[in-house]
């Protein structure tokens, strides 16, 4: 069976921008429908708005009862990425891993599951004007690829705006009084800690939602990870 497209309207390849001052276009929600000879059994949804797949940190502005997963950031690095873990409203520094590649997207699945985390906030390189710069493009094709995996296990994944951070997190430690040989191993998670802590500050309406082409996967984001009987009881 042939389906058509009635709408011109695209489905997003990898990622919707939360906020419209951004140097990206901005898609508008809008429904797209099959048409065949034979009725087809699916819509096709373009799932183009923050609303529809919202951040835990918008969750929890709107319903300050809303009870979920917790947000794993991630400071991505050439050879070293720093890991930050947010359990409710408090931040902190997880650990650093000299890991690239599958086996970095791997081992962060596992922490994942281990501190029961539903979302991963990715810092995305800027400049200081607000453009964005050649190992932006690194990092989103990473966040795409690994977005994938995730939303396999109805896990999101967002990029969140990291310039300044890595200087945000030096100043922190020096006034947590770390020596420099410690600040020199920890500062990629206290990156990953300021990414986070930013991330809250904005309540998740700067936050960049990284979607699958995929439309199953897409589906499995709109129902997310199974419910945690600790969270929901019967």
């Amino acid at each position: 069976m042939s389906c058509s497209l009635s709408n011109s309207n695209q489905l997003p390849f990898f990622s919707k921008r939360a906020s419209t001052n951004l140097p990206f276009p901005n898609f508008t929600t809008s429904s797209l429908q099959l048409h065949s000879d034979k009725p087809c059994r699916r819509r096709l949804r373009a799932l183009l708005s923050i609303q529809e797949i919202p951040p835990n940190a918008l969750r929890r502005k709107n319903d300050p009862l809303w009870r979920g997963g917790f947000s794993l950031g991630v400071d991505l690095g050439l050879s070293r990425s720093g890991i930050a873990l947010s359990k409710g409203f408090t931040v902190r520094p997880l650990t650093v891993l000299e890991l690239r590649g599958q086996k970095l997207e791997l081992r962060l699945l596992e922490i994942a599951e281990n501190e029961e985390v539903d979302e991963f906030i990715i810092g995305l390189p800027k400049s200081w004007d607000g453009k964005e710069t050649p190992q932006s493009n690194k990092v989103r094709s990473v966040a795409g690829r690994f977005a994938v995996l995730a939303a396999h296990r109805g896990w999101r994944v967002y990029l969140q705006d990291e310039h300044g951070t890595s200087t945000e997190a030096t100043n922190r430690m020096i006034d947590m009084g770390l020596n420099k040989s410690t600040r020199q191993k920890k500062v990629d998670a206290y990156a990953a800690v300021m990414v986070l802590e930013r991330y809250f500050s904005m309540f998740g309406e700067g936050a960049e939602l990284v979607l699958p082409k995929q439309l199953d996967l897409q589906e499995k984001l709109q129902r997310g990870p199974p419910m945690d009987i600790d969270f929901y009881p019967e």
